[in-house]
Order: C-alpha cells, then sequence, then structure tokens
C-alpha cells in the first residue's frame, strides 16, 4: 500500500509539472504571436510612412522639372524675340535671313520645352504632335500659301525622350527650312514630305523631301560650307545615325538612328 501510495504521489507531481510546462509553452506561444502582431504593425506604419515620404519626393521632382522645362521655354523664347527685335535695325538682307534662321532654331528647342512642360510624362514627347506644330510654325514664318506648297506627312504615333527629341526636331527644322527658302523659287506649287517611322525595336527613319529644283549637279553634300546642312550632319552624328541624300526630282534627305543608347 505505502509504495503504491508513493507511486501515486510521484505520478501526480509528474502530472502538475506537466501542466504547469504546458502552461508555459502556451503562454510563449502567445506573447510569441503578440510579438509577431506588433512587429507587423510597426513595420507596416514605417512603410506607409515610407511610402508616403517616396510619394511627396515624386511630386515635388515633378513640380520642379516642370518648374524647369518652363523657364527654359521661357528664356529660349526670351532670346528669340531679342534677335526679332535686333533683326528690325539690321538693313542686310543676308543678315537678317542668318537672324530668322536663329530664332526658328531657338523656337524649335522651345517648343519641345512647352511640350514637356505640358506632357504627363516630363522625359518624353508625342513627336508627331511636335512635328505638325513645328511645321505649322515654320510654315508662318516664312509667309508661304499653305495652298501654294502641300505638306504630306506619314509620322508614326510615337513618344521621343529630349535627348532624341531635341536633334531630331533641330534636323526638321533645319531641312524644312531650306525647302522652304529654296526649293520652289519661280514656281506656283510644290509639295513637301515627311515620312518618320519606327524600322524596328528602337531603330527609326526620318525622311524629308521635296519636289523642288533641286541642287546642283556639282553640289557635295559631304563638302558642303551651308551652316544649316553642316548642322543636320553634326546632329545626326550626334543621334549616331546614318544619312543618305540624294537630288533627283527635287531633294530627298534620309536619317536612320537607334534611340536605345541615346
Amino acid at each position: 500500500m505505502l509504495t503504491t501510495a508513493k507511486d501515486n504521489e510521484e505520478n501526480e507531481f509528474l502530472k502538475q509539472l506537466s501542466i504547469e510546462a504546458g502552461t508555459s509553452d502556451d503562454k510563449r506561444s502567445l506573447l510569441t504571436i503578440f510579438g509577431n502582431m506588433i512587429a507587423s504593425v510597426i513595420v507596416s506604419s514605417a512603410r506607409k510612412q515610407s511610402e508616403e515620404q517616396i510619394q511627396a519626393l515624386l511630386q515635388e521632382k515633378e513640380v520642379l522639372l516642370k518648374e524647369i522645362h518652363h523657364r527654359i521655354k521661357n528664356n529660349l523664347q526670351i532670346i528669340s524675340s531679342l534677335l526679332n527685335l535686333q533683326a528690325q535695325y539690321i538693313k542686310d538682307n543676308q543678315a537678317i535671313q542668318i537672324f530668322k534662321d536663329s530664332q526658328s532654331r531657338i523656337e524649335s528647342m522651345a517648343l519641345i520645352h512647352d511640350k514637356l512642360y505640358k506632357s504627363k510624362d516630363l522625359s518624353r514627347i508625342n513627336f508627331a504632335d511636335y512635328i505638325q506644330d513645328l511645321v505649322t510654325n515654320l510654315f508662318y514664318s516664312y509667309n508661304l500659301n499653305s495652298s501654294a506648297i502641300t505638306l504630306k506627312m506619314n509620322v508614326e504615333d510615337v513618344f521621343l525622350v529630349s535627348n532624341v527629341a531635341i536633334p531630331c526636331g533641330l534636323i526638321i527644322n533645319e531641312l524644312i527650312s531650306n525647302s522652304l527658302k529654296h526649293a520652289f523659287h519661280q514656281r506656283e506649287s510644290g509639295e513637301i514630305c515627311i515620312d518618320f517611322c519606327s524600322l524596328e525595336a528602337n531603330l527609326f527613319t526620318l525622311t524629308i523631301s521635296d519636289n523642288g529644283v533641286g541642287f546642283a549637279k556639282d553640289f557635295d553634300f559631304q563638302t558642303t560650307e551651308s551652316l544649316g546642312l553642316i548642322l543636320v550632319k553634326g546632329l545626326t552624328n550626334q543621334l549616331k545615325g546614318n544619312i543618305e541624300f540624294s537630288s533627283n526630282n527635287g531633294v530627298e534627305f534620309k536619317i536612320i538612328f537607334p534611340t536605345k543608347n541615346l
């Protein structure tokens, strides 16, 4: 009987220890769960605060970029206006034309910054819209009758970043200006064509042509001293592109360039 009673006491003691141990494990489990929940809340709160800070910084950056594009556009327009005012005091026609050419180059760059300022994407512009506005401004600048000079455009709806759009815009400005000034002397009508499209991913072709009088037979595009055409060649090199020139029944310039590494 004594042995049995002793065994029962030992069993009861072990049972009690087991219960207490189980209770201790439960407490530790609950503490672990509560600790994880608190940590999760802290991390979530910190993440939300971080996201809000990032969003605020992005909005601030967007405002600053808009302001930069707006100020650049305004400064370029001021320069253009100063050139226009100065040109009014010049009597030499050749000098006046130089000022006018400089104005159109400046305005082509100002137009890009104006497009970027108004765009939702501050790094890219709709290049088709830009070309349309640029050419319209050039026709107006040269006081040409749009019914006499027909413009044909086949321009892909593509968005270009500013470091591609600016040299492209200047190239278009130079070549269209050249056609408007020289291609249709003593002609009642003419046609200017602009084609811009992608050949494949990150590879574009820009073709500008007219059916005007063309260049002289002995004209050498590679050695020309024309500032406008020298700019076109330099800008093509800046785009890491190639340019092809032909002068049969008018003039055609074809430029192929990549955009991936620009």
